[in-house]
């Protein structure tokens, strides 16, 4: 059975979501409003047996406030089995997905989206038309007809190599739950170009991906730099529409004494310098973003990746302290700089804001766990409003396993948890997947809205290739049980540049499992780390030995080698050599 792609909110109100019994009591309005009219955009991902269904309708009449309902007849042999952000129910082949109790209202223009997995036999034939309250969607208000304009994806693939791609429609300044859901993703044509330069990089270079606004010059383009690439936010956002895409990712990533407690991506503004930051940097991004020329485009913020965890585990008397992440907690800088942010990109209809939470390797401990969700609470309060976080996003530019096939974290050997095997270290976590679930309910738990969704960047995190195991170990030594059946094939979870083995993992998509909006490209593949020696440059980016394949390691990653690649050169310029080595080992393969 595949995992139920269900957001958080959907989660938090089981009643309102999911699969309801057919001939269940129901109330919802009856008629359309007094002019009627819809479009329905619908899209299937398949399996051998089974797929995953996506429905986004969007309501062309009077506005809608009794309730919704979207009915349609399946013409094969289908049988939905679970459902998301909808009461759904089937008798025979008739379908009726009904609101959730928090989602009654369908403004004019205004979408309503929902999924749901299904079992078939035969063939996975799109169903011939959808209605809204009554009226047949026909992409237009008037006389019903029964050729409604809809979009299918069918997929026999279990691990689709994009995110769906229909036409997406976008009401300016009513966000959607899920920015992710069917919508196209933008494919930044630079990377897309650098792909293409490696054999075999066509399989991959339509997959979107995230751009780095990582300092202020990046924000017009710049052709000097060693580094991303010529075009700015508004070029790519003209790109973006230009190729019809229905959303957008950016990286924020310019804060004031950038990355405290590591070297390869420190950026160009000292620990004092938030006044520029907001002026020169968030302002001019934020009145980009909000021009009206964009406003029917989902623009998607990650916001300051590797920032506020440091706050937590890299001061004081922390075993990885840095006395410039003491000055970064003491001055504010960081909290103030994300608030800043997060209130100035937030307050635009269009855009989502998504806050990094670093990985399951960093943060999975007890101690770091809950004061990493505090700090992030801290962040959005200071931005005005906790709203202005829309989720957040784990594994970002990192390479921890999506999930460990062969154990959990319940799992015992000879009677000993595997949380005392070196390799897990007595964390509470043995993968993202788990992490980001888990992370997510605690955030609510201290005062985010329960609508947040998660990100996971899986870039790099496939693993796969000659070493991927196959079975769980028989041993019965717990560190050699652990270290035979984990898919994350890293000398130490601490390592965390260019990181020789790696492999591409799952492609971007969107609500492939529960409290999750997407799994996302957010780090280039391809785009390095960090230089494995010291490159004079003048993006403000230093040399850390975290990258010297020579290096023997210190205290965050117990004194392990590094495991980097040779040969790199600074973050986020090109880095050949690896990009043929994450498709090599991509899994899914390629």
């Amino acid at each position: 059975m595949r995992p139920i792609p269900t957001r958080a909110r959907a989660l938090a109100a089981a009643a309102a979501v999911g699969v309801v019994a057919a001939g269940g009591a129901i109330t919802v309005a009856t008629s359309a409003s007094a002019a009627a009219g819809c479009s329905v955009t619908y899209s299937a991902n398949s399996w051998s047996t089974g797929f995953t269904g996506n429905v986004t309708v969007t309501n062309l009449g009077d506005a809608i406030s009794g309730g919704w309902r979207v009915t349609w007849t399946w013409a094969g042999n289908q049988q939905i089995t679970q459902g998301w952000s909808a009461n759904i129910t089937q008798s025979g082949t008739a379908v009726t997905a009904t609101n959730p109790s928090w989602s009654a209202s369908l403004a004019t223009n205004g979408t309503a989206n929902f999924g749901f997995n299904a079992n078939y036999s035969g063939t996975n034939a799109a169903p011939a038309s959808f209605s809204l309250n009554g009226t047949v969607c026909n992409g237009s208000t008037g006389s019903p007809s029964t050729s409604p304009s809809t979009s299918t994806s069918p997929s026999t693939s279990t691990s689709p190599s994009t995110s769906p791609s229909p036409s997406t429609s976008v009401t300016p300044g009513i966000k959607v739950d899920n920015p992710y859901a069917g919508a196209k993703g933008y494919v930044n044509p630079e990377w897309k170009a650098k792909a293409e330069s490696v054999s075999g990089g066509s399989r991959v270079s339509n997959n979107p991906t995230a751009v780095w606004i990582d300092r202020i010059a990046a924000i017009n383009g710049s052709t000097d730099s060693s580094s991303n690439g010529a075009m700015g936010v508004r070029a790519h956002l003209d790109a973006a529409l230009a190729q019809g895409a229905g959303y957008i990712q950016f990286v924020i990533y310019n804060l004031p004494g950038r990355d405290c407690a590591a070297l390869a991506s420190n950026g160009e503004l000292g620990p004092t310098e938030l006044p520029r930051y907001k002026t020169e940097y968030i302002d001019p991004i934020a009145a980009i973003q909000a021009d009206a020329k964009y406003k029917n485009l989902r623009i998607i913020n990650v916001v300051e990746i590797d920032s506020l965890p440091n706050l937590v585990t890299n001061v004081g008397s922390a075993a990885g302290a840095t006395a410039a992440c003491d000055t970064m907690k003491a001055n504010g800088g960081y909290v103030q700089g994300i608030g800043y942010a997060l209130n100035k990109l937030g307050a635009i209809g269009n855009v989502y804001n998504y806050v990094d939470a670093a990985h399951h390797g960093w943060i999975g401990w007890d101690s770091n766990f809950g004061p990493t969700a505090d700090i992030m609470l801290q962040a959005a309060q200071a931005s005005g409003n906790v709203k202005n976080v829309h989720g957040f996003i784990t594994n970002t530019a990192n390479y921890s396993a999506l999930k460990e096939t062969f154990f959990t974290i319940g799992s015992s050997v000879n009677g000993t948890s595997v949380r005392q095997s070196k390799w897990v270290d007595w964390n509470q976590y043995v993968d993202e997947l788990s992490f980001a679930q888990a992370f997510r309910a605690k955030l609510v738990s201290v005062g985010f809205d329960s609508g947040i969704g998660m990100l996971i960047d899986t870039s790099r995190n496939g693993w796969g290739g000659s070493a991927r195991p196959t079975a769980a170990s028989t041993s019965t030594n717990v560190d050699t049980f652990v270290n035979e059946s984990r898919i994350d094939r890293r000398i130490h979870a601490g390592n965390w540049c260019n990181q020789s083995g790696a492999g591409l993992g799952e492609r971007p998509t969107a609500a492939p499992a529960s409290g999750i909006d997407a799994y996302v490209w957010v780090k280039p593949p391809g785009e390095s780390d960090g230089s494995s020696k010291l490159i004079p440059n003048n993006e403000g980016k230093g040399f850390d030995q975290m990258c010297d394949p020579a290096y023997a390691g210190n205290a965050r990653n117990g004194n392990s080698m590094s495991g980097a690649l040779a040969d790199a050169p600074i973050s986020g310029a090109w880095f050949p050599a690896q990009f043929a080595q994450l498709m090599a080992n991509a899994y899914p393969a390629l």
